[in-house]
Formats: C-alpha cells, sequence, structure tokens
C-alpha cells in the first residue's frame, strides 16, 4: 500500500490564540503603495535573502536620517540612545527575554556571529580551551558562519565538526538523530564541545530545525554554550528566547521583519560567558556592555535600529499583527509550493511544517541541474530572460544513492519560493510557466543562453 508523502501533507493547525485587532485592516491596495518602488514586472520570491521595506517604513527611516543630518550634536547626545533603547525594548517583549539588557542591536546575522565566535576564539587563544577541543554546526549552516569559525576558531587552535543533515527530509526526528550522532564524534578521544552552532531556519536547502530539542540535548550533553542563529527567523514564525533556552539568539530584523537593510538582535542570555562577549569594531563604550557598545561604533547611519516602532505600527495595520502574517506567507508558500510541485511533476524537500514562509519545490529532472554552475545558470536565465528572481538549490547525490525520484527521473534540484504580503499568485504561475517552457523546449540548463 502506498503512503502519502508526508512533504506533501497538509499542516497542523500553528496556534489556537489569536491576537484582537481592529477589524480597520489594511487594503490591498495600500499593501501595492506600500511596495511600489519594487521593480515592476518582476516575480520577486526570494524575500529571503535580503528580505523588504515598506515605504512608511522608508519615510521613518529618512526622518531619522534628516534628523541627524540637521544637527549631530544634538541627535548624539540627546536623541540617539533613547531611540536605539525603545527599539530595543519592542524586541525584548516580541521574544519573551527577560530583560532589555539582554537584547543587543547590530548589524546583521554575520556580526552577531563574529561577536560569538570571537570570545570562543579568545578562549583557544589563551589556553582556556584545549586545542583539541571543538564546535559542532550544522554542516549547511551559512557561508559567513562557516567563515566565521575559520577566523576565529581554527586559526587558534580549535576544531571543526559538522552535523550531516538528510534532504529531502521527513520528520524532526531524522535532525535530531544525526546531531546525537556528530556530538558522539565531538566528543570522542576526550574532546569537549566548547561551542553548539544551530541554524533556526537553515538558508538552502531551507528547513525549520528543532532548535528547542537540540538546544535540550546540548544541555544534557554537557555542551559550554548554544549559539542560535536564526537570520531568518523574526517575522517568520513565533521566537521565545527562554523557552528555546540557547546562550545566545540572533535574528534578522531586516529578512521577515519589514526592516530597512541591515538590522539584527542578538540575545545574550545572562550568564559569565555573556558579560565577555564584545562587539568587534571597538570604540569608546568598549567595556560598557554589549548593548552599548552596540549602540555606538562611531559615526555612521543608525536609522535601521530607530524605525522599529515605525515597523511595528505597519505590521498591526494586517488582521493579527505579525502572527496573522507569519500563518497567511505560511499557508501561501505551502500552497504556493504544491502548485508547482502538481505542475513538475515533483516533490516538496520537507513536510509543511517544516517550513516557514520558505519552502522547497523539486524542479524537473528533464532540466538535468548536475552541477553548482548549472543552478546558477538557470538562476540568471530566470532572472533575465523571464524576470523571476528565485534561488535555485543543486542537490549533489549521495554515493550510491538515486535520489528521490520524481515523474521523469531523480531530483537534483530545487527552488526555493519565499512569501512575503506583497507576492501574488502572478508571481507564482510567471515561475510555474517559465520552467515548464524551458522542458517543453527540449533544453537543459547547459543549453540555457543568456541575450
Amino acid at each position: 500500500m502506498e503512503h502519502e508523502d508526508p512533504r506533501n501533507s497538509e499542516s497542523p493547525h500553528r496556534s489556537s490564540k489569536k491576537p484582537k485587532f481592529s477589524s480597520n485592516y489594511i487594503p490591498e491596495s495600500e499593501i501595492r503603495d506600500e511596495f511600489s518602488h519594487h521593480q515592476p514586472r518582476v516575480a520577486r520570491i526570494n524575500n529571503g535573502s535580503f528580505g523588504s521595506c515598506p515605504g512608511s517604513v522608508l519615510a521613518a527611516q529618512r526622518r531619522w536620517q534628516l534628523q541627524f543630518l540637521r544637527q549631530p550634536d544634538a541627535f548624539y547626545f540627546n536623541t540617539l540612545r533613547n531611540g536605539i533603547t525603545a527599539s530595543r525594548m519592542i524586541i525584548k517583549d516580541l521574544i519573551n527575554a527577560d530583560h532589555v539588557d539582554e537584547v543587543s542591536l547590530v548589524d546583521n546575522a554575520t556580526t552577531a556571529a563574529a561577536i560569538v565566535l570571537q570570545q570562543i576564539g579568545h578562549s583557544f587563544a589563551e589556553g582556556k580551551f584545549k586545542k583539541s577541543d571543538t564546535v559542532l554546526m550544522l554542516h549547511c549552516a551559512y557561508q559567513a558562519v562557516k567563515k566565521s569559525i575559520q577566523a576565529y576558531v581554527t586559526r587558534a587552535g580549535g576544531s571543526v565538526v559538522e552535523v550531516r543533515l538528510p534532504f529531502p527530509v521527513n520528520s524532526e526526528e531524522e535532525i535530531i538523530s544525526e546531531f546525537k550522532k556528530s556530538i558522539t564524534e565531538g566528543k570522542s578521544n576526550g574532546r569537549k564541545i566548547r561551542l553548539a552552532i544551530i541554524d533556526h531556519i537553515t538558508s538552502m536547502p531551507s528547513i525549520v530545525i528543532p532548535v528547542k530539542e537540540l538546544v535540550r540535548v546540548c544541555r544534557e550533553e554537557g555542551i559550554d554554550q548554544v549559539f542560535v542563529d536564526a537570520a531568518h527567523a523574526i517575522g517568520s514564525l513565533k521566537v521565545d528566547v527562554k523557552e528555546i533556552g540557547a546562550d545566545f539568539y540572533v535574528s534578522n530584523l531586516h529578512k521577515w521583519f519589514f526592516c530597512p537593510p541591515s538590522v539584527a538582535f542578538l540575545h545574550c542570555k545572562k550568564s559569565n560567558a555573556s558579560s565577555d562577549v564584545h562587539h568587534p569594531v571597538v570604540s569608546h563604550e568598549y567595556g560598557n556592555g554589549l548593548p552599548i557598545e552596540s549602540s555606538w561604533i562611531g559615526t555612521r547611519d543608525y536609522s535601521s535600529q530607530l524605525v522599529i516602532p515605525a515597523v511595528l505600527e505597519f505590521v498591526n495595520r494586517f488582521e493579527g499583527g505579525i502572527e496573522g502574517i507569519m500563518e497567511r506567507n505560511h499557508e501561501q508558500v505551502v500552497k504556493m509550493g504544491k502548485m508547482l510541485a502538481e505542475s513538475w511533476g515533483t516533490n516538496l524537500g520537507s513536510p509543511p511544517e517544516m517550513c516557514t514562509a520558505m519552502i522547497m519545490v523539486g524542479l524537473p529532472s528533464r532540466l538535468c541541474l548536475n552541477s553548482e554552475e548549472d543552478a546558477s545558470r538557470l538562476r540568471s536565465y530566470l532572472r533575465d530572460c523571464h524576470e523571476v528572481e528565485v534561488p535555485i538549490f543543486y542537490q549533489v547525490p549521495k554515493d550510491g544513492e538515486d535520489g528521490v525520484r520524481a515523474n521523469d527521473g531523480c531530483i537534483t534540484g530545487y527552488v526555493r519560493i519565499s512569501h512575503q504580503v506583497y507576492n501574488t499568485l502572478d508571481d507564482y504561475e510567471k515561475l510555474r510557466d517559465a520552467i515548464n517552457q524551458i522542458v517543453e523546449d527540449g533544453k537543459t540548463c547547459k543549453m540555457l543562453c543568456i541575450e
């Protein structure tokens, strides 16, 4: 008897509690106006890479910029610190932090990774950790995080163990099992795991990781510190840092929370370790605690950190506020993913409950996507010839395995589609039709030419 692929099943109901908001919700015409600065006719289904910022928030940002430019000294002494503190207070409440002093605003998740890994690297360099000790991370961790490990940890003598995650994935248990295996490897020969870096939502391929369960495993296994890289989290799923329980948790605010680039929050749970973290750009606030260090790293534009109250006003114009936006984005991206998979005769890369506002959809095998170069060529072709912006993922076949089968062969390529409030059905139909046209014309990735 055939069983339905769990990656194509319906998503369970996400929350029984719905916030009460005014019935005077933002109409479709105003949503279009808020994002009218987007390039016309482009099917922009890649919100996950750079995010999006509505016009009303961009206007608020401009007001902050002009206020600084009119009288910089008054702005610095009388306005900047209070404005950043107000933004941090909003984030503190959104993520259920214990105290605003646990919340710092930084440029992005890459900056946060440097902050966390810098103190780990110092401990290796100063002899607090043995050279044989290790850092644990997922093999699909963001490339900038891998480079930060190289810069701060391995050059100081530390080693790295990568958790090989399955993809496509069918259940959280598959991820937990592989994570436990890698912990055993990391602790072999008397080594200690000094830091575990866990993505909350992986970038490519995009999967929601059971982060709360993995943090619990880390605690049980005696891992010193846990850093959750949640670059895509806030604005796409509920974030409760107390429930998650990590030592450090970062999420970009410009990806799914409508801030202009670039700004992220870094939550540092109160501990001896958190008191030893510093911003990598040293200014005259050094030693006053990370939130204060981060609030002044020299003369620069701080407006992206100051507009968070304006972002909150924007999201509360939608039914259910940010929670309503998250729920609708999830429902729509699953719906669009299933539509594409059905049209192409392929599958989703994960069950719907393991995605948020991004989902992986298998591409037809007749495209013969067999390398990273093929993926790059297809993405450029879709952008330049069909005005479709979408990331392409090449799935490297495992030795001795054929991979996931579709109607016409083995799936080696996936698109990562996003859904944000500005997206429409036309965007996804444009992608669907472009891929179908390539297949119908008998072209493969290597045959695509960009004029």
